[in-house]
């Protein structure tokens, strides 16, 4: 056969293997899509980008409140079936979606711990909240509170303001917010004091931030994944949790305000 002939032909196989090598890879690399309530989402941000650069994956997210039945929250979003591998909320929320069927049983992986924290506009006096009795005194003489539609603010409205006894005094000066960050609303002025997870305080401009409530009051709330019954790509949904949990994720969620959870 012509030597150069066989030149091109032996070109072309090698083309035509390097194409199908290539659509393996893109086949290989996941489409994986992603529902972040708010504690987590500042940390979350931050680490998808090394996860995609490792895996090959591309990553899809949404966000949305742990709880309640605003149209972005995550409960809503996965009663109306929208695309979902892993969600991303408060553990009774997670649990709460395992039992009705939405989240794999034995998926569940923990993430961080976070408390609820207070921030005012940025230049306002600081109240004082270093006690319950001076947390009880800040939520008298405010003039208006904004609490979050998730996990921090049903404990405040449904636990804390009832156990401090000023549920009655507070109940036409507090105002959950939908939708929406609550330190959104503090830093434009439309709310005196904003409460939520500290997590999601400290990302906002305009604001600053307080501190956390007195530990006799402090709910914590753990933060954790798991993946969906509707999953599409749960190999790539475990990898993403594996990188979630690691060591070298740690830092990240940490500087963001909460305490990791070490991976058992």
């Amino acid at each position: 056969m012509n030597p150069k002939k066989l030149w091109r032909q032996a070109g072309q196989w090698i083309g035509a293997l390097t194409l199908g090598a290539a659509l393996c890879g893109q086949a290989l690399a996941a489409e994986l899509h992603v529902l972040s309530s708010g504690g987590f989402t500042a940390a979350y941000k931050q680490l998808v980008p090394g996860y995609e650069k490792a895996s090959g994956d591309q990553v899809v997210s949404g966000y949305g409140a742990s709880l309640g039945g605003a149209p972005d929250s995550i409960p809503s979003r996965l009663a109306r079936h929208e695309p979902a591998d892993v969600v991303i909320l408060s553990l009774p929320a997670l649990e709460a979606l395992v039992a009705a069927g939405h989240v794999r049983p034995g998926s569940r992986v923990d993430l961080g711990r976070s408390l609820i924290g207070l921030s005012v506009r940025k230049g306002a006096p600081k109240p004082d909240i270093s006690s319950v009795e001076a947390l009880k005194n800040t939520l008298l003489q405010a003039r208006s509170i904004a609490y979050s539609a998730s996990a921090s603010g049903t404990y405040l409205s449904t636990v804390l303001f009832k156990q401090l006894g000023v549920a009655d005094q507070v109940k036409d000066k507090a105002r959950r917010i939908v939708s929406e960050r609550v330190g959104s609303v503090v830093a434009r002025g439309d709310a005196e004091l904003g409460f939520q997870q500290v997590s999601e305080l400290l990302p906002i401009e305009g604001l600053d931030f307080v501190g956390t409530l007195p530990d006799e009051v402090q709910e914590v709330t753990i933060f954790a994944a798991g993946i969906t019954t509707e999953a599409r790509e749960p190999e790539a949904a475990k990898a993403l949790l594996r990188y979630l949990s690691s060591s070298e994720a740690a830092p990240v969620i940490q500087k963001t305000g909460l305490e990791p959870i070490p991976a058992r």
